[in-house]
Formats: C-alpha cells, structure tokens, sequence
C-alpha cells in the first residue's frame, strides 16, 4: 500500500482505534508554556496524578512574559504572576525541565524546540498552543491541543485523535528576490482560503519548497494554523539532517546514523493518494500586505484593497466589518497607508535569519518619525547570536526597542499592547480584531516589509530599498 508521510508517522504511533472513530495515538514529546501549561499540571497534582514520562516533556516561560530589557518584572499581565507561579510547581513536582526566564535557553516554545534538537523527524509532538504545526517543518508530526488534551497526554503518553484527512500542497518555481516564506504562506491563504485545509493536514512539497533553508519552513508551517489545517509537514532531506546534527537533544553516534537513514526513507511514496492535490507556483509570488481582518484577506504590497467582487464569495463574508475595523476603503493603495507602529517577533519570524534580514534593510536608516518600532527575538539563543553579530547596534541605531525573547505583542494577552487604532504593520500570523490591543489596526508582513516600512513610515515594499 503506498502511503503518504503523514500515514507512515500515525501508523508508526497508531495504538488502536478505541472507539472506532478516534485514533489512540502514542506521543512522543510534550511542549508546555506557562499559559496553559501550568494549569494542565496543576490539575493533574490535584488529582494525585503523576506525569508518566517527564523525560520527554519540555516547559517554558514565553506567553505572558515581560519582555523589556533586563525583565524588571516577570509578567505585565494583570494576575499573570499565578501561571507563572503554578507552572514553576508544576514543573518541579512532575521533575519536568523548565526553561524559566533565568534560563539562557528560554525563549518562545516553537523556537526553542527546534534549535534545541527536542522535536526530530518522524516523532510525535504535542503542545496546547495552536502554532504547534510550525514543527512540522522538521518531518515531525506536531500538532496543538487544549489543556485537558494535555492532561490526558501527560498522564498517559498517548492522544485519542481522529485521523485527519491529506491534502498535498506542491509548490513549483523559485521565489523571487525579496520575496520569503512569510509572504508566501500569506499569498496560499489569499488564494485559498483560510478555511482551505480545514480537517486536513497539508504537506508542502514541490522545488519551491526544497529550496527553503529549514527556517522558513518553520515559517511556512507556522501558518498553517492560519489555513484551518489539523497540521503541516515537510519530508526531511539533506537541509533537514545538516539542521539537526548537533543540537542537544538529537541523537548521536550509531543511534544518529539510524536515525538519519530512518529520517532520509520519510517520505511519502510515489503513487500515495492524498484526499485534496493543490498546485502553487511561488514565481507568482510578491511581497504580501494583509488589509483586513484575517490573513486570507491580503494583496501583493503594490496592490489595493479589493472591491467586494473582486474577491470570492467564501472571502467575502464579513469584508463590510473589515473594511470598517481597518478605517480603509476599496482601492485603496496599501502603500498608502501611514503607520503607527511596527513589530518583529513571534513564532513566526523571530528567528536568526529573520532577524539578520531586516537588519540589512535597516542598516545605516532611521525609523521614521512617530513611528513606535519593536524587535523581539524568539528565544535568548536567537538574542545572544544576535548580539555576537552586532545586529541589535543595527536596530537600535535604527530607532527599534531591542527586547528580550518571548511571545510579546504578538498577543496583547502578555499585559502590553498597541493602542486603539494604531495602524501596525507587524511580522506575526494573526491579524484579527484587537490581537494586537483593543482596536489596533494590524498588516501582517515578512520581516523585510516591516523594516521598510518602519523606515518610510507608510507601508513599503522591500524591493525598493537598495541593499
């Protein structure tokens, strides 16, 4: 029987079939953060319940964390001491490591476990967060889930799970010059639909994206979440293994070298049938400006808002509240559109190579004037090397806030927003009505968009600085 990656993966973890609709599924690693993890935890200590495998769990400081330099508190967020509090216990009792806020491998839980080796190709890997699919990047299949899912997993190692259905995404072409994974995702949720892989889980293939270096792979897959899909995955290969070799939690010796020809075979056969084929061609793709309230409602930074039948009747739905919440109207130029603020970070594109991206476009410019601009790094590794490259001298002459590694605003759940109808353009993957702060108006775009706007303090497309 020829099977797709994802087959392979759920069959090698496949326990049984309990109830003839759900799956129980063996889990591999479990990610916890302080906003929900430390409630799953302290449920179970409640219940005189142990953690059956603490080994294979990872918990960290991220979410609600205070991210100013140097941390003068722990948390901004009103009553956010308590999951701080309970996911320090937690973590202790059940003897789970902690990446707490003095570790200098904290940073935020889908950064972290890629360049720490925790997640690896052909594993299982489970966190209550919904951007967990960003780690199906590495060949893994991850996945987010709520806080009883992950009491139960924590208990017992395994998951009742319905299995999902496959949908194959095959990306042709090169992107283009200035154009990134980030714009990318943003232009398949404009085409379609962020409902478009909703009970399914999408594997992206094709030369497109081989050609990603493994971060933006993690980007791509970030966003999944976006497109409604159960998760995303990318077969390992080359790119995939060269990442992995070294990292503290890979495997090493004779193990490594199984594990690379067992990682090298994953992949899905050649007459695997997948339930929805998808084609893209990303020489198609510009650099991407969302211009309403979810990523699906987005155009090339050289285009405007769209009329109403201009777009599709599916995308159509709630474009009047959009347009109102934005403060825009059709045709209107996006790079029209002055900004207030503008942010780097988030699971997203928070990474070194984000990081070092917008540092070029920045370099030797200044934010404009009244623009409120914002870099936080995805994990204190990410920071340190950073730093040891100089690329905080860069955005801090530039005129951005050089903060410490955490979620950040790409919430406002974290105790610190934007304000009411601040207009911010921002590389993070949610742009629903107040994520970023009651009111605040937010355009989703690569970290190379973001720097070029800062700088012109309009919305602007990348291209057009020289670098």
């Amino acid at each position: 029987m020829q099977r797709t990656i994802f087959d392979k993966i759920w069959d090698g973890h496949r326990i049984g079939s309990p109830t003839g609709e759900t799956d129980l599924v063996f889990v591999d690693r479990i990610l916890l953060h302080e906003r929900t993890g430390g409630v799953a935890l302290k449920s179970l200590l409640a219940r005189d319940i142990a953690v059956r495998d603490p080994d294979h769990v990872f918990a960290v400081m991220d979410h609600i964390v205070d991210t100013f330099p140097g941390r003068t508190s722990e948390t901004l967020m009103p009553t956010g001491k308590d999951f701080i509090v309970a996911t320090r216990e937690g973590t202790h009792a059940a003897g789970i490591r902690l990446f707490d806020l003095d570790s200098p491998d904290q940073g935020i839980v889908h950064v972290i476990s890629p360049e720490l080796g925790i997640v690896l190709p052909g594993t299982t890997l489970i966190c209550p967060d919904s951007h967990t699919c960003s780690q199906g990047a590495l060949g893994a299949l991850a996945w987010g889930i709520g806080s009883t899912e992950a009491e139960h997993a924590l208990a017992t190692s395994t998951l009742r799970v319905q299995r999902p259905g496959r949908m194959r995404i095959t990306i042709s072409g090169r992107l283009a010059r200035g154009v990134t994974a980030k714009d990318l995702a943003l232009a398949l949720l404009g085409r379609f639909g962020v409902g478009g892989a909703a009970g399914h889980i999408v594997e992206y293939a094709g030369s497109a994206v081989e050609a990603l270096d493994i971060e933006q792979r993690l980007t791509l897959c970030n966003m999944g979440t976006e497109f409604a899909a159960f998760s995303a995955i990318i077969a390992p290969d080359a790119t995939t293994v060269d990442y992995v070799k070294g990292r503290r939690y890979a495997p090493v010796g004779d193990e490594w070298d199984r594990a690379v020809r067992d990682w090298l075979a994953l992949r899905s056969d050649a007459e695997a049938v997948f339930d929805t084929e998808l084609t893209f061609d990303a020489g198609d793709v510009a650099p991407m400006v969302t211009w309403g309230t979810t990523p699906q409602q987005v155009v090339a930074i050289d285009g405007a808002v769209p009329a109403v039948g201009e777009i599709g009747k599916a995308m159509a739905e709630g474009y009047p509240r959009a347009l109102q919440y934005m403060g825009l109207e059709a045709g209107t130029a996006l790079e029209s559109l002055t900004i207030d603020a503008a942010f780097i970070g988030s699971c997203t594109n928070s990474r070194i190579s984000d990081l070092r991206r917008a540092a070029a476009i920045l370099d030797g410019r200044k934010v404009a004037p009244g623009v409120k601009a914002i870099c936080v790094p995805g994990s204190s590794n990410v920071k340190r090397q950073a730093e040891e490259e100089g690329l905080h001298h860069v955005f801090q002459r530039a005129g951005f806030e050089w903060r410490e590694s955490g979620c950040s605003m790409c919430f406002f759940a974290g105790g610190e927003s934007f304000g009411p109808q601040d207009r911010v353009v921002s590389s993070t993957n949610r742009n629903f009505e107040s994520r970023q702060g009651p009111g605040t108006r937010t355009h989703l775009a690569s970290p190379e968009t973001v720097a070029a706007s800062a700088i012109a303090g309009h919305i602007a497309d990348p291209r057009k600085l020289e670098i």
